[in-house]
């Protein structure tokens, strides 16, 4: 059985209709042969691999969860499968596709007007915009609900938006950032596009990360930046709006978690069964396939529990705890997963040659990112038991 049947244990692939399978190998084919060669090199220097954009727009994923407006369309598993095929080759490249398909096109897509939707969504769909999520902060991140200091005010037919955030994927050279800021009328959060080259709008890229080096982060200075009525997401009116987004990428960042899994110990078993010592092939000793079987077992239920997630939404049912049960599950695995394969590559396992050694890095980012383990685990806890432990 060769590493991407394996990895594919229970032939889940299979419940995708025959354009839905053609479109995920694809998108494989795509990884293997345009990004998989040239990812280090652009993972060590903190560089984003912009030669790769106009194949991976010509894929048509970009907005797989939105429908109409230009936009491909999709069920959830494709979606999700699609988000776990780009990680299992990059998770940078899988992270900066969450950012734009998913928390930028879904936040208009979710919270804008009919005429908002069509005046931005076909060009991005069609990757000719790039876009990114502003929401986190210098000083807020899982507190964001409550604790959200960047501020906006309406002027007239303008709001005047002034604060800072950080951690923002893409923002570099995005097209479109979804900022989201707190009206000091009604004290409750809104979302506004703002448009790059906007007077005031000022990102500048984080340096030195020590994981998804590939996605250009950055911190941005809002200075009395002013932004149209019409820039302003129409039906998002509260914080419940943008958790509306959160929820539906959530469970996107439980499929990349599955794939930066899955892409570990492909590699892992690849290697175990070339790598000799002691006249013959590591993967024939017991300690290095009881491994390989505790990789295999957390992919599989990773991937199981996110197949069951995407099936919930389709059928409308999935609710903020799915969402986070399935993303602190899955990093946790994904963790421990991507741990066993650098063990059993020994001293090789720190080479970026092998690749195992960035799939180690950039899982520490997933881990955290989208709400940490200990959020997500709060989510579930107050709706298993019914009492809220947050504070």
């Amino acid at each position: 059985m060769d590493p991407l049947e394996s990895a594919d244990f229970y032939a889940l692939e299979q419940l995708l209709d025959p354009v839905g399978r053609q479109r995920l190998l694809a998108v494989r084919e795509f990884m293997a042969k345009e990004v998989a060669p040239v990812i280090n090199h652009y993972w060590t220097r903190e560089e984003f691999p912009f030669p790769v954009l106009p194949g991976l727009a010509a894929l048509g994923i970009a907005g797989l969860a939105c429908e109409g407006h230009g936009c491909p369309g999709g069920d959830p598993l494709l979606d999700g499968m699609i988000a776990m095929e780009l990680a299992r080759t990059d998770c940078s490249i899988a992270t900066f596709m969450g950012v734009h398909g998913g928390l930028a096109m879904g936040s208009i897509y979710l919270c804008g007007s009919d005429e908002q939707k069509d005046r931005w969504l076909p060009a991005m769909a069609r990757m000719e915009r790039i876009g990114a999520f502003a929401l986190t902060e210098p000083d807020v991140g899982s507190g964001a609900a409550g604790g959200l200091t960047t501020t906006a005010q309406r002027d007239g037919d303008v709001w005047v938006l002034n604060g800072q955030k950080k951690w923002i994927g893409n923002a570099t050279f995005a097209d479109l950032v979804v900022v989201w800021a707190r009206d000091v009328a009604d004290n409750q959060v809104k979302g506004f596009v703002v448009e790059a080259g906007t007077p005031g709008f000022a990102p500048v890229k984080m340096r030195d990360k020590i994981a998804l080096r590939v996605v250009q982060n950055a911190q941005i200075t809002l200075d009395n930046v002013r932004v149209p009525e019409e820039n302003r997401l129409q039906q998002a009116t509260t914080f419940r709006d943008t958790a509306q987004v959160l929820r539906l990428t959530r469970a996107g960042v439980a499929w990349m978690a599955t794939g930066c899994a899955r892409g570990a110990y492909e590699l892992a078993l690849g290697y175990a069964t070339e790598r000799q010592q002691f006249g013959r092939p590591i993967g024939g000793f017991q300690l290095v396939q009881d491994l390989l079987v505790k990789m295999l077992a957390n992919v599989t239920a990773c991937a199981c529990l996110c197949v069951r997630l995407s099936q919930l939404q389709a059928e409308g049912q999935a609710k903020d705890h799915h969402s986070a049960l399935a993303k602190a599950f899955c990093t946790v695995r994904m963790r421990e997963t991507v741990g066993y394969a650098r063990e059993l590559l020994g001293g090789n396992g720190i080479l970026l040659d092998y690749q195992v050694g960035r799939f180690v890095a950039d899982a520490e980012a997933i881990y955290s990112y989208e709400g940490t383990r200990e959020i997500n685990t709060l989510i579930v806890g107050r709706a298993i038991t019914g009492l809220g432990a947050f504070v």
